[in-house]
């Protein structure tokens, strides 16, 4: 046994969640530090607004991958129509909104960043979403082939800087290794980065 004066928070809580002593809500709540209460507090409004919605990016590989990680950003998207709503809707319930050119993004209690991203090309995504449980948070998702096309769509914007492309790229991984069927659907360039599955 681990004497815990050695441990460090960090290492101590990861060591706890793999052990059994924490559940993944509850390790997910201390990496961002309350971020459980705001994912919640936003869906709950969402979904009593009846806005159509989903989460893209980490967390929606979180649930396509085998092996989820833990992320401090929730980017999430609503239809082009929703977006003023959507705004007033969290808003009403607490959040603190800050607009940027392609989002607007959501402050409240934890450490946790709520991102909606009002670029067309996710207009549909919320349509063909799925439900999921992320960190034993149950959500909305974007589907597997648009959770795709979100991450090569977000490798590919040449002003994200060095370190978000790596980490686009890895997800993208990712969701190759569990899904060998999308190799098929990576363009040429990031074919040449990533190991094609067997068979493929």
């Amino acid at each position: 046994m681990i004497s815990r004066k050695f441990l460090n928070p960090g290492f101590e809580a990861l060591i706890l969640c793999y052990i059994g002593y924490m559940t993944p809500k509850q390790f997910f709540d201390w990496q961002t530090s309350g971020g459980t209460d705001d994912v919640m507090r936003m869906i709950d409004a969402l979904e009593r607004a009846d806005i159509l919605w989903c989460a893209i990016g980490g967390v929606a590989v979180n649930h396509w991958a085998v092996e989820p990680m833990v992320t401090r950003d929730v980017d999430f998207v609503v239809m082009t129509e929703d977006i003023d709503l959507c705004v007033q809707t969290l808003e009403a319930a607490g959040f603190k909104a800050e607009s940027f050119t392609w989002s607007v993004n959501f402050k409240a209690r934890s450490q946790l960043s709520l991102q909606l991203s009002t670029e067309a090309f996710y207009q549909r995504f919320p349509s063909r979403s799925v439900a999921a449980d992320i960190h034993g948070i149950l959500m909305r998702v974007a589907s597997l082939e648009d959770t795709l096309k979100g991450k090569i769509k977000a490798w590919a914007a040449p002003e994200r800087r060095q370190s978000k492309r790596i980490k686009d790229l890895a997800d993208i991984a990712r969701l190759v290794e569990a899904h060998p069927k999308l190799w098929q659907l990576l363009p040429e360039e990031l074919k040449v980065q990533i190991e094609a599955p067997a068979g493929e």
